[in-house]
């Protein structure tokens, strides 16, 4: 029998700042609550929001989305996007919502903050999902440029192979230099997904019709504040991760096999931790598998968590 799901959106205040945080619920409040952390710095959660959390509720789940202080919909000149602002703005959802628990579903940068919060309040979360998550970046930033490098060689491109040659020189604890090698790693298609099926392209196609996309915020500031407030600004979290496992809190990862930004090597590594049967590796998908595959996508939360 369909369960009749109820959407509700309010805006809240969170107390350390006075500043207001973007946050919408889906579905009933007595399902599992999961909390969906997004990518950045300077993300938001509107694709999630328009294609996948209502999808995600109707299957029997409490879905929280936000926007974190001081990016997307969630404005705030005084934030100083850290980790620290990050776990208040979680833990400020937790006291609202009355949540004991709940589960944390990361995408890309939302998986470092969402694991070094399970690390630090290891008894809010009872499990964690890295989906399409960052865990190690330089290694990450490494494969990209080694990569790209590849081919333009190829290629015989110099235009491109100078670019890199450039990025290479710059400071890797910089907002310059994670962004130049995400630049690259879009201009070579590493985020789309090979051969988009029907399905994906209605989705996409949805998202750029609706008014979620209006609102896709991006502060371009807020890399820039990371990198001079944050010194834990080029990390790798598995040996958090070992640690979290150790703990008994379940880990799962789904990554896209396409997903360019991340080597072979680094997708045997998560899954090590994760384990074979709280892992998938899904084909045809790239950086945004909940669109690109939300079919596969929906079918690993459900086997997981229900």
């Amino acid at each position: 029998m369909k369960k009749l799901v109820l959407a509700f959106f309010f805006t809240i205040s969170l107390f350390a700042s006075g500043q207001s945080l973007y946050i919408k619920s889906y579905g009933n409040k007595k399902e599992k609550a999961i909390i969906f952390i997004h990518g950045g710095p300077s993300g938001n959660s509107t694709l999630f929001e328009s294609t996948t959390a209502q999808k995600l509720a109707d299957l029997g789940f409490y879905v929280i989305i936000y926007d974190r202080r001081g990016e997307g919909r969630s404005a705030d000149p005084e934030a100083k996007i850290t980790y620290a602002e990050a776990f208040e703005d979680l833990n400020t959802i937790y006291t609202k919502y009355n949540l004991k628990t709940a589960t944390l579903l990361a995408h890309s940068f939302g998986g470092l903050v969402a694991t070094l919060y399970t690390e630090k309040y290891p008894q809010n979360v009872n499990n964690l999902i890295l989906a399409g998550a960052l865990f190690s970046q330089q290694e990450t930033y490494d494969h990209i440029l080694n990569s790209v490098t590849k081919i333009a060689t190829a290629k015989k491109d110099t235009t491109q192979l100078a670019k890199i040659n450039a990025i290479e020189k710059l400071n890797k604890n910089s907002a310059e230099y994670r962004k130049a090698c995400f630049d690259v790693a879009s201009e070579n298609n590493y985020f789309k997904m090979p051969n988009p099926t029907e399905a994906s392209k209605k989705l996409y196609n949805d998202y750029e019709a609706s008014d979620f996309f209006k609102t896709n915020i991006r502060n371009k500031n807020a890399p820039l504040l990371f990198y001079k407030n944050e010194k834990q600004n080029n990390i790798d979290s598995r040996p958090s991760l070992n640690k979290i496992k150790k703990n008994g809190i379940p880990i799962y990862a789904i990554y896209g096999k396409e997903d360019g930004i991340f080597s072979s090597a680094q997708i045997n590594s998560i899954k090590g931790i994760a384990g074979q049967n709280h892992f998938d590796l899904l084909d045809n998908c790239s950086h945004y598998l909940f669109v690109d595959q939300q079919n596969q996508f929906l079918r690993n939360i459900i086997k997981w968590l229900k």
